[in-house]
């Protein structure tokens, strides 16, 4: 695996084996990741030195790319490794890992067998999904037009490079002038944000959408239906229409890069009070304790 950077302060991008500063990580115009969004990927959060839940997101990655037919040619311990040396490549404690699992160089033709080495690249770096101030009084969200991709066709539980459907979503969301997307399925119930899971809050109990909706098992979400366990709150997957999410007590968004961060009004009607919940902060507030006391260290 490479060396440090020769430009002082350079991000190190690990490609296939070799760590090479930002400015000279590339890959092939005929890498079908880049020509049909052909691969999968995993947004991972590192907090105080630690990597969060590093085996269920490596395991999730390895999951969809056996989905999509895709082997990586790594074992997932070499994985982990590669993801610990590119954060102590950078010195990073706290980052944002984006790891990606091309299918390789092929031809300008559809055929996956035409690619026959796959590419792995580690990515880690700064994020914000939102600003920090949306997390003291919450994001304003909206309904959008575009449904979430049917599980029939293509499986929102694969995480695939394909995300063009979220991005509509996201899109509506930023014309309307509002933080973030809600998406339906396509009969019309609730699936999730444009790159988050959704939960309510109704008379103190916890409701988000069942996995069979077509929905990512999202890793925070998995989280936050454990640590309301701890707390005793009533956790449910329970279908939900856009009438629950207007008539909740409380609602908030969940995942890697945004977190826990709460909903106060959706398609312009507050929900409870217009301000994040009392759950909802007890959930953010255990959340943040959590990720610096769990994890795989880094150093």
């Amino acid at each position: 695996m490479g060396g440090q950077s020769e430009k002082e302060g350079e991000l190190l991008i690990y490609i296939n084996g070799a760590l090479v500063p930002k400015s000279e990580a590339k890959i092939s115009v005929f890498d079908h990741g880049l020509l049909y969004g052909d691969g999968v990927f995993e947004g991972i959060r590192a907090y105080g030195g630690k990597v969060f839940r590093l085996e269920e997101h490596i395991d999730r990655l390895y999951e969809s790319a056996h989905c999509i037919w895709l082997k990586i040619p790594m074992t997932k311990e070499e994985m982990q490794q590669a993801i610990l040396q590119t954060l102590r490549a950078n010195c990073f404690k706290d980052a944002y890992i984006r790891v990606v699992v091309t299918r390789g160089v092929g031809d300008l033709g559809l055929d996956p067998w035409r690619c026959s080495n796959p590419s792995v690249i580690i990515i880690a770096d700064r994020i914000e999904v939102f600003p920090s101030e949306f997390y003291e009084r919450g994001i304003e969200a909206i309904i959008v037009s575009t449904r979430r991709n049917s599980p029939q066709a293509l499986n929102p539980a694969i995480k695939s490079l394909n995300y063009l459907n979220n991005i509509f979503a996201k899109i509506e969301a930023k014309v309307a002038g509002k933080q973030e997307a809600i998406m339906l399925t396509i009969d019309g119930y609730v699936a999730e944000g444009s790159g988050e899971n959704i939960f309510i809050v109704k008379n103190g109990c916890l409701h988000t959408p069942p996995a069979y909706m077509g929905i990512l098992r999202g890793i925070t979400r998995g989280v936050v239906m454990e640590l309301a366990c701890r707390f005793n709150i009533p956790a449910y997957e329970t279908v939900l229409t856009a009438r629950d999410l207007y008539t909740a007590d409380e609602c908030f968004l969940t995942g890697t890069g945004a977190e826990i961060v709460p909903i106060v009004a959706i398609d312009g009607r507050p929900i409870g009070d217009g301000k994040p919940g009392r759950i909802t902060r007890q959930l953010m507030e255990a959340f943040r304790e959590l990720t610096l006391n769990e994890g795989t260290p880094i150093y």
